[in-house]
């Protein structure tokens, strides 16, 4: 759908709000975004204002809101910051993590399923995303996300060096999401402003992470590394309690209610995607 040309204001100018502002400012929007750095211009339709995280900061009026940050021990910095003006927005839409939900054996996980965080990591984006619904009276749009991928972010980089693993941990499988379909669904939210609660962008096919790498290396007529058991792996703290955790992540809801689709519903057709994009930009 075309979305009416506004203001976006984005908290947080990163990877996945660059390919959305990549696709709505030749519709006519204005994008400006914060980043620690200085202010620039990014290109035509889209600017950055330097911020960083103290303080308080004041989007345009009327803008809708976009916020991508990581939380901290005590929430979204931006929360913090501009949560006393969020109510004024057009929109409100807080970018948090399937991570919110635990371990569910491999169960699938529903956009109205209650969440269960472990790590304090999980545990803070639980706290953001309260703190974005209650700054803005349950009208904000809370888009929890598996793991991101593409151009640039993807198991190719790591083919091509040599670092790459795959690491085996049985019945282990993850969701996972190709930034421009992120790009795709939040412009779609953009589009109906009056929608909130919980929505899943993410693929249709949940999937092993070592059938994600060997097919990785096929695209690149390469043998793909040897599987590893997980308890011979040598992963650190970090790496392993992503392991610790696995589960399923259903969009259904989030299809009837944007009339999105993936246009990359697994990570077959999503790779090859990736691939092509990097070989034509090389």
């Amino acid at each position: 759908m075309t979305v009416p040309p506004s203001l976006l204001f984005v908290f947080g100018m990163g990877y996945s709000a660059r390919r959305l502002a990549a696709r709505i400012v030749p519709q006519g929007w204005q994008v400006t975004g914060t980043t620690r750095g200085g202010a620039r211009r990014l290109g035509d339709g889209v600017e950055t204002v330097q911020w960083g995280g103290e303080g308080v900061i004041v989007p345009p009026v009327g803008a809708h809101w976009l916020v991508t940050l990581p939380p901290g021990a005590e929430g979204c910095p931006a929360a913090r910051a501009a949560g006393h003006l969020a109510r004024d927005a057009a929109s409100v839409t807080y970018l948090s993590t399937t991570g919110v939900y635990g371990d569910l054996g491999g169960g699938w996980v529903m956009e109205w399923s209650d969440v269960n965080p472990g790590p304090d990591r999980a545990k803070a984006r639980v706290l953001a995303e309260q703190q974005w619904l209650a700054a803005t009276g349950g009208a904000a749009r809370v888009v929890r996300l598996p793991g991101i991928y593409g151009p640039g972010r993807s198991p190719f980089g790591r083919l091509r060096d040599g670092s790459a693993t795959r690491v085996v941990k049985p019945g282990q499988v993850f969701s996972r999401i190709h930034v421009d379909d992120i790009a795709r669904g939040l412009e779609a939210l953009l589009g109906r402003p009056g929608l909130s609660g919980v929505f899943h962008l993410c693929d249709d096919e949940p999937a092993p992470p070592q059938d994600v790498t060997a097919f990785a290396a096929r695209l690149l007529d390469m043998a793909p590394p040897p599987e590893t058991a997980i308890d011979a792996a040598g992963l650190s703290a970090m790496a392993r309690s992503f392991y610790a955790e696995c589960k399923r992540v259903s969009n259904g809801r989030t299809k009837g209610a944007l009339g999105w689709r993936p246009l990359y519903p697994t990570y077959r057709e999503g790779l090859t995607a990736v691939l092509e994009e990097e070989q034509a930009g090389a």
